[in-house]
């Protein structure tokens, strides 16, 4: 883990109207660190990944990445800076092969006529898909052919593509049975190992344990403190969302 933050957040403030979203918040993610974000609902934590994707700007406070301060006009913005979303609901197409979800809007092409460049495209999508395990039949097979975990597997992948540091994930095994939360959490310890840094959002407190080198605490608005995973309870977490900590 390098000592440069890829992530640093500084006194982010968000305002819609009289109605104060997100209080002050301040977090840095390493690469190859993963950071948990978790709240009661309405605590703010959506509300904090959409300012860092750019589909919100922050009322006041500084972004940086990897040292520089960086400030997004909307998402697009801050995908050509790096960053990537892993979405609960997925964000892909059904009934396209995998390799074109892969690279959804960035298709690459070939030739005077700009061809759509399939060969390419699908030899790099299995190179990714075997280098952390997400196990499909074919680059070629039609994303609604596979099951949830594997669908989820490619949302990650197409994340780890083209993210250049960061990926943040909403929710990324919110719909999934207990065998594909398990193979999805294994792709997402792979991100971590290729030196990514990853902000996940998750209500599954259990799954902070098992993935998460530390946690961050919103509760209405307001950050309650950060923990390293090895030095915080189950119940003192559960105390600090709630509002019960001392």
């Amino acid at each position: 883990m390098t000592t440069e933050s890829a992530l640093e957040l500084r006194g982010i403030h968000k305002q819609f109207g009289a109605v104060t979203a997100i209080e002050r918040f301040d977090l840095d993610v390493a690469p190859g660190e993963i950071v948990a974000l978790v709240g009661d609902n309405g605590a703010g934590k959506s509300t904090l990944v959409k300012i860092i994707s750019g589909l919100y700007q922050p009322t006041d406070g500084e972004i940086r990445l990897s040292g520089e301060p960086v400030s997004f006009r909307d998402a697009s913005d801050a995908r050509a800076h790096g960053v990537e979303v892993v979405y609960q609901d997925l964000a892909l197409v059904d009934q396209q092969p995998v390799y074109m979800n892969l690279f959804l809007g960035r298709e690459l092409t070939k030739g005077p006529l700009r061809t759509l460049d399939r060969a390419r495209m699908a030899r790099e999508t299995q190179d990714l898909v075997t280098e952390l395990d997400v196990r499909i039949p074919s680059p070629h097979a039609t994303l609604s052919d596979l099951s949830g975990g594997q669908r989820q597997g490619i949302a990650i992948a197409r994340a780890t593509h083209w993210a250049r540091g960061l990926v943040l994930m909403d929710e990324p095994t919110a719909a999934l049975g207990v065998a594909e939360t398990a193979k999805v959490e294994e792709t997402i310890l792979r991100l971590k190992a290729r030196g990514a840094a990853v902000l996940i959002v998750s209500h599954n407190l259990e799954q902070v344990f098992r993935v998460a080198d530390r946690v961050t605490v919103l509760r209405r608005g307001t950050q309650v403190g950060t923990r390293r995973i090895d030095e915080v309870a189950k119940n003192d977490l559960v105390a600090m969302i709630t509002g019960l900590a001392q």
